[in-house]
């Protein structure tokens, strides 16, 4: 199988093939850097292509995505299909074993990439794998022996990396169906659940096994985040908690948090950057536990409810 690159890319979108390969010599640089804080501390590095930059990675997703799998397994950026319900495939499981990668997208290279077209019997020129790696890759260094990988934040970033990992996630989730474990991904999170005990023990070995034999050890696991837990401790999937009957929660301290500051806003005591933070929480934990809308609504009034689902951004202050 051939992509025919250029002659698809000269379909959709103005550049001729002098255009792209002269756009594309600066392209690993063009992306603003920033930071935000993660849940659990530290910082995530976001880099940002720039807006021309995403246009044409989005006519490469365009061409490329018809010719690759994806497998169901991979659960992230799946239309119609959140973290609720990668959490759902596994409430009814009382073992669970969480599995992360390092820097999961930092670490996907182009020779990754071609790597997986090999998989895919699909054949690029070396004019097509250096539009792919110029278009798709990101230079953190900004230098010109930079090592190039995927970028958090470039529109082509998650289908790139359920590309790669298609081979993974076939071959773990035949794996665990022959032994009656669930296994799902969400990016980077891995989870396996299993009604068997001690069937997820050998598991992490098998997947260190896997990533070094198929994927150079490009791929690896963090090990300070491995997690085995049962229905005796807390389970968190995704950041929603299962409960001991398998329903799921948003759990306790959110859930505090959030009446917390509501109260707060019922006094006018909340600034609108925490009124709007607020609002995201609220309207997550009402999607996890429909519930808890009631709880908040018997507790401070419909009318509070309804105005902080609602609110508006205005000049820099909040409308209701």
């Amino acid at each position: 199988m051939r992509l025919n690159l250029y002659a698809k890319l000269d379909e959709i979108q103005p550049r001729s093939r002098r255009q792209i390969d002269s756009f594309l010599y600066t392209a690993p640089n063009r992306y603003k850097v920033y930071s935000i804080p993660k849940r659990n501390g530290g910082e995530r590095i976001i880099a940002n292509p720039s807006w021309e930059l995403k246009v044409f990675q989005r006519a490469l997703i365009n061409i490329l995505e018809p010719h690759f799998r994806i497998h169901e397994s991979a659960v992230a950026y799946k239309e119609g299909f959140g973290i609720k319900d990668n959490a759902t495939l596994h409430s009814n499981n009382p073992y669970i074993l969480k599995l992360d990668f390092t820097d999961f997208f930092n670490s996907i290279t182009p020779e990754l990439l071609f790597m997986a077209c090999e998989w895919n019997d699909c054949a690029l020129s070396t004019a097509e794998e250096r539009v792919l790696t110029k278009g798709l890759f990101w230079n953190k260094a900004k230098s010109q022996s930079g090592r190039l990988s995927l970028s958090v934040g470039a529109p082509s970033s998650p289908l790139i990396s359920n590309i790669i990992m298609y081979l993974f996630d076939e071959t773990f989730s035949a794996l665990c169906e022959q032994r009656g474990i669930i296994y799902s991904r969400y990016a980077d999170d891995l989870t396996f659940s299993t009604k068997h005990k001690n069937a997820l023990f050998t598991l992490p070995d098998e997947v260190r096994v896997f990533l070094k034999k198929n994927y150079k050890n490009r791929i690896t696991l963090n090990e300070r985040k491995t997690v085995f837990t049962s229905r005796a401790h807390n389970r968190h999937i995704t950041g929603i908690t299962l409960t001991t009957q398998g329903s799921l929660s948003v759990g306790r301290e959110r859930k505090r948090l959030i009446s917390s500051l509501i109260h707060k806003y019922t006094l006018g005591l909340l600034e609108p950057d925490r009124a709007y933070y607020l609002q995201g929480l609220l309207s997550f934990a009402i999607h996890i536990e429909p519930e808890f809308r009631f709880r908040m609504i018997n507790k401070y009034s419909e009318k509070i409810v309804k105005e902080l689902i609602k609110l508006r951004k205005k000049d820099g202050t909040y409308r209701k």
